[in-house]
């Protein structure tokens, strides 16, 4: 019987998996996460007057160069020719939670589930570098993969 997990072989081994048999395809992946802080520190990220500056653009630049290096993390990740990445913050000053939102694309051979997610991640990581010097007790969560499309899979949303 065969693992599901693609990432072993039959010996179980650990490997990249083989995707030179699949077909060049348009792929997109959608991801999310959330940083919830005090609201003295939600007031200063949403003001763009953080002693380290804009945070909201450094943590966009950021997790844009996540992304692209989404390879160089995880250690089974293709290298990928990513052709879009669009991260988006939100602010919800009633919860004191900035929400990020990734959407990597690509035209290859597998999806980019993992360059969203890392995006996703690396954005948050940057609001918390940013500002724990005003909050140490920031907290991420809620980091998933909202959708995907391309591939032989097809498309897939998340549920709720």
């Amino acid at each position: 019987m065969s693992s599901p997990l693609t990432h072993f072989d039959a010996q179980g081994q650990a490997h990249m998996v083989d995707v030179s048999a699949k077909a060049e395809t348009h792929r997109v992946a959608r991801a999310s996460g959330v940083i919830r802080m005090k609201p003295e520190t939600f007031a200063l990220v949403a003001s763009g007057q953080a002693k380290k500056g804009d945070v909201i653009a450094v943590a966009r630049i950021a997790a844009i160069q996540g992304a692209k290096r989404t390879a160089d993390l995880v250690p089974l990740c293709h290298p990928l020719p990513i052709t879009r990445v669009a991260v988006d913050f939100e602010l919800d000053a009633s919860r004191h939670e900035v929400r990020c939102t990734a959407q990597v694309e690509t035209f290859g051979r597998t999806g980019v589930e993992m360059e969203a997610l890392t995006a996703v991640q690396v954005g948050l990581l940057t609001v918390y570098d940013m500002c724990k010097a005003a909050d140490r007790g920031m907290v991420m969560g809620e980091i998933r993969v909202l959708q995907k499309s391309g591939g032989k899979s097809g498309d897939w949303v998340a549920a709720g």
